[in-house]
């Protein structure tokens, strides 16, 4: 090929070569300053897409565990709740069964109904107040969890209604132990209260065992997808800095190679000496 002194293509591949090196380094430079081989849809559309429809499903998986970490804390209020209930109705057992002796003094059996009727209202303050996040299982509520990451699935732990004179307390709210009669009548309903308290206890904690079960699984599921998010974005750190120490070379080198492209031309004036 003839000299030029318009036209440099030495020059012009050795830049070239210079601008590639030049964006590979910029690409290497960016995957350790973000940790990224994969920062953006302009690195791999592809790849790009899928990571961002795994973090989307990530980001519903948080949101799963967070309503099961609030299910799991309304139950246990409401497992507490119900044990306080269970406790009292014993307290109150003993006072029916003593107030059941024809032979007490009047002041005894009024000393005994003033407690059970004290022990009877603290059970509504219970039931009243063992609220959570708004929701209070052992009256009105069902306690509901989202379980996957587009809450296409729930589940749904009934409420547990211990509220005086429902079907699981059937102790009257106005029930007292005055006389021998009622603390015998007042007894066996206690006795039916406290089975029926166990039971419902029961059904509280299964489904709180199910939950603890679910979050688990939810957690080691998260798990899995982080690590496939890293595993398709996340940039091998060791061999970008290396990748890194040898364009470093490699662009010095260019920048060389262009310095000499560049001299070329002037040395048609050797021709005219």
């Amino acid at each position: 090929m003839g000299f030029s002194v318009n036209t440099n293509a030495g020059a012009l591949v050795a830049l070239q070569n210079l601008n590639k090196t030049n964006t590979m380094m910029n690409k290497t430079q960016s995957a350790i300053n973000t940790g990224l081989k994969v920062a953006s849809a302009k690195d791999n559309a592809a790849v790009f897409n899928i990571a961002q429809g795994l973090r989307a499903d990530l980001g519903g998986l948080n949101s799963a565990k967070s309503s099961i970490d609030r299910a799991i804390s309304t139950i246990d209020v409401a497992i507490s709740a119900g044990e306080a209930v269970s406790d009292l109705l014993i307290e109150m057992k003993e006072k029916a069964v003593a107030s059941k002796d024809t032979g007490l003094d009047a002041d005894s059996r009024t000393a005994l109904n003033d407690e059970y009727k004290e022990l009877r209202n603290q059970i509504t303050t219970i039931v009243d107040n063992a609220e959570f996040n708004g929701v209070n299982a052992v009256k009105t509520n069902a306690i509901v969890a989202l379980l996957n990451s587009d809450g296409s699935n729930s589940l749904t732990v009934a409420a547990q209604n211990m509220s005086l004179g429902g079907s699981i307390v059937t102790v009257a709210a106005a029930s007292s132990i005055g006389d021998s009669a009622t603390a015998s009548t007042q007894a066996a309903a206690i006795d039916a209260s406290i089975k029926n308290v166990g039971t419902a206890l029961s059904k509280l904690g299964s489904g709180s065992k199910r939950l603890e079960l679910q979050k688990t699984f939810v957690n080691k599921l998260s798990d899995s997808i982080e690590v496939g998010i890293g595993n398709l974005v996340d940039a091998d750190l060791a061999r970008e800095s290396a990748n890194l120490q040898s364009l470093q070379v490699r662009q010095q080198l260019g920048l060389q190679a262009l310095g000499i492209a560049n001299q070329a031309p002037s040395s048609v004036l050797s021709l005219f000496g």
